[in-house]
């Protein structure tokens, strides 16, 4: 199949947007809030290592193959495997991994919406001088009383997800490409500014020697797993938003050259926070392994304390907080595209329809922390149940779905007329990590996920 379709949505204007969007789907709480505690968890140095390693060789690989798959066809996430296993001759039901992707972003938003509405209530806890000489009980003491307001939650919640949603309803150039225009370069710029304030802290160096110096022994098969699978998860795989933001991507720009630049600046970002954060957190004697209470409960601590703290606080969240808007509107955008293009709605009402329903599903999730803390289902609040479904067995299920369709299903020269890399070895390398190496990492990350090892 010669590819001379246009998707009804239009196109990014430039590579240059496309790597934009892309970057902001993968960077996201998990860069400025996950990696950093993770890699406190997990010895610093040796762990960076590693996950640079994994996001190189099974990252990339998988990011590739999913911008590919949505190009093809210029379609949303469903009708692109639909087509695609037509055109390979193979099993309609590879459709469903289009179903799961789309799903998955939509179960993943209406959680992701609750807890970014709390980086956003902690720029204004931080701009009210909130945590000024607090100690950690009081810290504690804050974070407490606010995850236990239900109305406190569902307001935060309901801004952040109307921010999303007036955002997409724009469409791609007026919405998507032009917000993370100013949004990824003001994350970038705020980035560098709380950059060089650590860098004035005493406990610079020892963040810094903390993040890249290696210290093997530090290093369990556990640590190396979590590695492989912050790798895949950072960079927003298996969830239909690169897939689809792939079907807006123009033809004559290098899949290969764009998916390792958004993997080098989402990378860049993880070590920025990591370069912000250990500082901060020696400086002020502080616990790096203080896991995910990391940024809402041992951080503020140090705001309180530090010169300068107020604004840098203010800053912080403020970085946090675009950092999962930008990720918001990657995981809205698939449900979007696929009720415009198989239902015939507006993109006002698709985006209406989708966005209501990732709130309403996310009220589960504002609960969870109060009125239904003691409601579990199979051991596990509403939050816990959905976090599980879709990061230890959508996404991982999702990613190996596509990196085997792409390395196994997919016809040699429609995945060669795609990617157009420069030699014939180049495809090859791409070809064994995408049909060897990236499967059985994600599914040893799956097996992992599940407890199995």
């Amino acid at each position: 199949m010669t590819v001379t379709k246009k998707t009804i949505h239009g196109e990014w204007s430039s590579r240059f947007a496309f790597i934009l969007a892309a970057t902001g789907s993968a960077v996201g709480l998990g860069n400025i809030w996950k990696f950093p505690y993770i890699t406190g968890e997990n010895g610093g140095g040796a762990f960076v290592f590693v996950y640079l390693l994994c996001v190189a060789l099974i990252g990339v690989p998988i990011m590739m193959s999913e911008t590919m798959l949505g190009r093809r066809t210029r379609q949303d996430p469903v009708d692109t495997m639909r087509i695609l296993a037509e055109e390979a001759g193979a099993d309609s039901r590879w459709q469903y991994l289009g179903w799961m992707g789309v799903t998955a972003g939509l179960l993943i938003l209406s959680y992701y919406s609750v807890i970014a509405g709390w980086s956003s209530a902690y720029i204004l806890k931080a701009f009210t001088g909130s945590f000024f000489d607090a100690d950690a009980t009081a810290v504690k003491a804050i974070f407490d009383g606010f995850i236990e307001s239900p109305l406190q939650l569902i307001f935060w919640h309901s801004l952040f997800m109307a921010a999303t949603m007036l955002i997409v309803v724009r469409g791609v150039h007026d919405g998507l490409e032009h917000s993370v225009r100013l949004l990824m370069p003001g994350l970038f710029i705020l980035m560098i500014l709380l950059l060089a304030y650590a860098m004035s802290t005493s406990g610079y160096f020892q963040g810094l020697r903390f993040l890249i110096h290696p210290d093997f022994s530090k290093l369990t098969a556990d640590s190396i797993l979590t590695a492989m699978g912050q790798a895949f998860f950072t960079l927003s795989l298996g969830m239909g938003s690169v897939m689809v933001y792939g079907s807006y991507l123009s033809s004559d720009v290098s899949i290969v050259k764009a998916s390792y630049i958004i993997a080098a600046a989402d990378t860049l970002v993880a070590l920025l926070a990591g370069l912000i954060i250990f500082p901060i957190v020696f400086t002020h004697g502080l616990h790096p392994d203080s896991g995910p209470g990391l940024i809402f409960k041992t951080l503020p601590i140090a705001f309180g304390s530090m010169t300068g703290g107020w604004l840098f606080g203010i800053l912080f969240f403020l970085v946090l907080a675009i950092a999962a808007l930008t990720s918001s509107i990657a995981l809205i955008e698939p449900a979007v595209a696929w009720l415009v293009e198989n239902k015939g709605f507006s993109r006002e009402k698709a985006c209406t329809l989708a966005g209501l329903a990732a709130w309403a599903l996310g009220l589960g999730t504002v609960f969870s922390f109060n009125v239904w803390a003691d409601f579990r289902i199979f051991g596990r609040t509403f939050f816990e149940l959905l976090d599980y479904l879709t990061a230890n067995l959508m996404l991982p299920i999702g990613g190996f779905c596509i990196a085997v369709f792409s390395g196994w299903i997919m016809h040699r020269q429609d995945s060669e007329q795609e990617l157009n890399l420069p030699t014939a070895r180049a495809y090859a390398v791409w070809k064994f990590l995408v049909s060897y190496v990236a499967p059985i990492a994600v599914f040893l990350v799956f097996l992992n996920a599940v407890g199995v090892i």
